[in-house]
């Protein structure tokens, strides 16, 4: 596994990530910072940690609003990204990542 260091928030973190996934972990990485920085830049909310629950609402409500697809050609072996969001998996992933420092943000 390898280590990618990103910044969310003006914030580094040093994140695992399998080979290969680079591109796609700093396209997530991309879409919580910017939906970060625009709960942040709307100045209702200044705690990061409620700013990070926002974002992460906010993007899990998203992806569970967009449509489900299939992917052509590709077998069912349980890698299929495309279907439902497995929400546990994403919880362990995150706990997972925060466990390095122990730190949300």
């Amino acid at each position: 596994m390898k280590q990618v260091e990103v910044t969310i928030l003006g914030q580094s973190y040093i994140l695992g990530c399998p080979d290969g996934g680079e591109s796609s972990l700093l396209e997530a990485v991309a879409d919580v910072d910017r939906e970060m920085s625009a709960i942040r830049d709307g100045g209702k909310v200044k705690a990061r940690e409620r700013i990070a629950v926002l974002a992460a609402l906010n993007l899990a409500f998203a992806l569970a609003e967009r449509p489900a697809r299939a992917p052509v050609d590709a077998p069912d072996d349980g890698t299929n990204r495309a279907g439902p969001v497995d929400i546990d998996d994403l919880v362990r992933r995150i706990d997972m990542t925060l466990n390095v420092d122990g730190q949300l943000l």
